[in-house]
C-alpha cells in the first residue's frame, strides 16, 4: 500500500476511496454524492486527483491481495486501522466523518463492510455522531 503525509489530502482521500469501495466496487450513486457534496474540494483537492487516489488504492488492493470470502476488494480492521492513522487532526477527522456517512448512505442501503468502517473511524477518533452537527452543511439526496 502507498503511504502519504498524515493529514494530507491523498491521506484524507484514500479513507474516502475505502468507503467507496468498502460495497466491494465502485458504485454510481456513491461516485454522484461525491460530485453533488464536492467532496474532492473540502478535502482539497479537485476531483481529477480525487479519482487518481481512487484508482491507485484499488490497484493496491488489487497487488496486495486484498479480498473477502466473495472474492470484493475489502480492508480488514488492521488495513483500515492504517488508513485511519494517518489522519490526526481533530477537524480533518471530524470531516471525514461525516463523508464517510454520506457514501455509505448515498445508495440507500448500508452494508456491514460500511458499517464497519465508520464504527472503526469513530472508535479511533473518539467521535460520536453529535461531534458532526455543528460541524456539517445539510446534505440533499436527489429524492428530496
Amino acid at each position: 500500500m502507498r503511504h502519504y503525509p498524515a493529514n494530507s489530502p491523498q491521506a484524507l482521500a484514500r479513507i474516502v476511496a475505502a468507503a467507496v469501495l468498502a460495497d466491494g466496487g465502485l458504485d454510481k450513486h456513491e461516485l454522484d454524492a461525491l460530485d453533488r457534496a464536492d467532496v474532492a474540494g473540502k478535502i482539497g483537492m479537485d476531483r481529477q486527483d480525487l479519482d487518481r487516489i481512487v484508482h491507485e488504492f484499488c490497484d493496491d488492493m488489487q497487488v496486495a491481495s486484498l479480498r473477502d470470502h466473495g472474492g470484493n476488494l475489502a480492508l480488514d480492521r488492521a488495513g483500515i486501522d492504517a488508513l485511519l492513522a494517518d489522519v490526526s487532526a481533530p477537524d480533518a477527522q471530524i470531516k471525514v466523518l461525516g463523508i464517510l456517512l454520506d457514501i455509505a448512505a448515498a445508495d440507500g442501503r448500508l452494508t456491514h463492510s460500511e458499517l464497519t468502517l465508520v464504527s472503526q473511524a469513530m472508535t479511533r477518533w473518539g467521535l460520536a455522531l453529535h461531534n458532526l452537527s455543528s460541524h456539517r452543511e445539510p446534505v440533499h439526496h436527489p429524492s428530496q
